[in-house]
């Protein structure tokens, strides 16, 4: 009997194309980063968590998207394997440059935060001070000349409108989402585990469906990138990052040895009050801080919300290495200004180029029981370098029990200047209290001359240079009832006077750009100085030239119109004088957490277009300011 020959063709091509099928399935799941769970329980420890990954085991596939050369350096946009995850391709992209010609490299991984973008400036300027560097775009923004990625164009990308004329190819997170600020799926939260989801990788509640643990597989995959570049020297890795970057920084030192340095800033210390036991077995601060061998330099300013102060005492002991120093600037939140922001490059000089020496952390001692009721403070600082300043900040607005502190109060607690007086090799001043009723902290800043000025990129990419630095010394709290035991007065007394503009008054005032002279404090924060029911707010201020200037309160702004010439002018407010965005009204003084004096401010309705400034460009000399207080009627 004669068999059809199509027939047979037939069936051979459905037979090839199920074999084909099968095949490519196999290979799928042979080529998949991490193994499924096929049916085991997600990941609970840290170890297992991490068991069997390798970052070098797969191919980069490293892609060019564009590359030019300025200043000397070698400058790219590119994109290198993140893994292949359900069956598709994780793409990272990033910047990356190097001085051009240059061979041994020390080479660093620079880490954006949850709003901000892989940026070409951070890769420059470290280029031009004998760094390679990666900077990083978890979330798929970039900024870098003639490609720049929005969120706009992040959506084109998700949208895949690739005819669009702004359309660019950026971090493809495949069938996951590692991306933030916004995440591609609504649901992708990073303080949690997220629902098993079509976007997850698992199909069970587990820490490998968390953004944190996909986002630290990118950076140790960047590590992986630089030690294979030819003018780096992959003995001599190290890793950066702002606020969520920070955090990614301390996951990265955490999980990779490859990491010789790390600076983690505003994050990476204060991840420890999860309420599932699961992330914080898994994802918390403290379990990748207690695997951290590299030297660390922690960048955390007095009144950040993210990376908190207080959480800082613990993360130095939790680390296993006793290489590290501390940077904190007072008042600030979430920013910094040059002197505290350099740390990081002096950092990564001494211990991946050794060409610097950070003093040590300067010792303190804090005697609390002293015949007058107040506290004395002493500060020995390392003196192998030049100094400009020793200064001691303290508060009683915080907590000292190990609980989570209070956001706002985190914000907006004010720091005491102390101007200490030295004596021999030490340096002492006295802590006067308000209160014996809430806790105490103080810590101290020592200023370094640097022998000539470092220019770098800040935490958020704006050039500085400076021509010191600063190193923090720990923090000492106590608690109210060992001021008690020690028999500690309030020698302090409520006042109406809230600034006289004396001498060192700048030191409890704050600006990010200290080269202007708007500035901000938080003394009216402080009980010392809190607003009595009814009061006006009163300030003096002497302008050369006609101007219009801003006051603020938390948010609610007015305006004020200066004469000018060499008078004095009264300026006298009440709260309703404040309004915000939307033109509503201060309603009182009470709860009050900063003041801003500023000559210009813009504020913008998030829900409409409309904006309203007050002030305006100033014009002439910089403005004085006599006697701030609180007028109360009758007094």
């Amino acid at each position: 009997m004669l068999t059809n020959p199509m027939k047979v063709l037939k069936i051979t091509r459905r037979s090839f194309c199920s074999i084909l099928l099968i095949a490519m399935h196999s290979l799928s799941s042979a080529q998949e980063t991490l193994p499924p769970l096929e049916g085991k329980a997600a990941p609970q420890t840290y170890d297992e968590l991490w068991e069997g990954y390798d970052p070098r085991a797969e191919p980069l596939e490293v892609e060019v998207l564009k590359e030019w050369e300025q200043d000397g350096v070698v400058l790219k946009v590119l994109r290198y394997r993140i893994g292949i995850f359900k069956g598709e391709k994780s793409m990272m992209a990033a910047v990356y440059g190097y001085p051009k010609g240059a061979k041994n490299l020390p080479g660093l991984v620079q880490i954006h935060g949850g709003g901000q973008y892989a940026d070409a400036n951070a890769v420059l300027t470290n280029a031009k001070r004998g760094y390679a560097t990666i900077s990083v775009s978890w979330a798929g923004r970039i900024n870098a000349p003639d490609y720049k990625v929005n969120p706009d164009v992040v959506q084109l990308f998700w949208d895949g409108k690739t005819e669009d004329a702004n359309y660019k190819v950026i971090t493809d997170w495949g069938a996951l989402d590692g991306y933030h600020a916004p995440s591609r799926n609504p649901k992708n939260q990073f303080p949690s585990l997220p629902a098993p989801s079509d976007w997850t990788l698992d199909p069970v509640v587990s820490p490998r469906n968390n953004s944190w643990f996909l986002c630290t597989l990118g950076m140790r995959r960047a590590l992986t990138f630089l030690e294979q570049q030819p003018e780096v020297d992959g003995e001599k890795l190290g890793v950066y990052g702002h606020s969520m970057g920070g955090k990614l920084t301390v996951l990265t030192a955490g999980s990779d040895s490859r990491v010789k340095a790390a600076a983690p800033s505003c994050g990476g210390i204060s991840d420890r009050f999860n309420e599932d036991p699961l992330f914080n077995a898994t994802l918390s601060d403290p379990v990748y801080l207690e695997r951290i061998t590299a030297p660390t330099m922690f960048l955390s300013p007095s009144n950040d919300f993210h990376g908190r102060i207080n959480d800082l005492q613990l993360a130095v002991k939790e680390i296993k290495t006793d290489q590290w120093r501390v940077t904190c600037a007072p008042h600030h939140n979430h920013q910094d200004t040059a002197e505290y922001e350099v740390a990081t490059q002096l950092w990564f000089d001494q211990i991946l180029k050794g060409t610097f020496l950070t003093p040590s952390t300067p010792e303190t001692k804090l005697e609390l029981a002293q015949e007058n009721g107040v506290p004395v403070f002493s500060v020995k600082p390392d003196a192998s370098r030049k100094i400009l300043a020793v200064e001691i900040y303290y508060t009683q607005q915080g907590q000292v029990d190990g609980e989570k502190d209070n956001s706002d109060n985190t914000k907006a607690r004010y720091w005491h200047f102390v101007k200490p007086v030295k004596n021999g090799d030490a340096w002492t001043g006295e802590l006067p209290l308000h209160s014996v009723e809430k806790p105490l902290w103080v810590y101290a800043n020592v200023i370094y001359a640097l022998d000539e000025p470092v220019s770098g990129a800040g935490y958020y990419y704006g050039d500085y240079t400076t021509d010191r630095f600063n190193v923090s010394s720990l923090m000492s709290m106590v608690s109210v009832a060992e001021l008690a035991i020690a028999e500690v007065k309030p020698t302090v007394q409520e006042s109406l006077l809230i600034e006289s503009f004396g001498e060192d008054w700048e030191k409890g005032w704050f600006s990010y750009s200290p080269n202007d002279w708007p500035i901000m404090t938080h003394k009216v924060y402080d009980p010392v100085w809190k607003a009595t029911l009814g009061a006006t707010l009163s300030l003096e201020i002497l302008a050369p030239q006609p101007n219009k200037m801003a006051i603020g309160i938390d948010g609610y702004f007015t305006e004020v119109e200066l004469d000018g010439g060499d008078a004095w002018q009264k300026i006298s407010l009440t709260p309703t004088d404040f309004e915000n965005e939307t033109g509503e009204k201060l309603e009182s003084w009470e709860g009050i957490r900063e003041l801003q004096l500023e000559d210009e401010k813009t504020l913008r309705d998030k829900n409409s277009d409309g904006k309203k400034t007050f002030g305006g460009k100033w014009k002439g000399a910089s403005p004085q300011f006599r006697d701030l207080k609180w007028i109360v009627k009758g007094e």
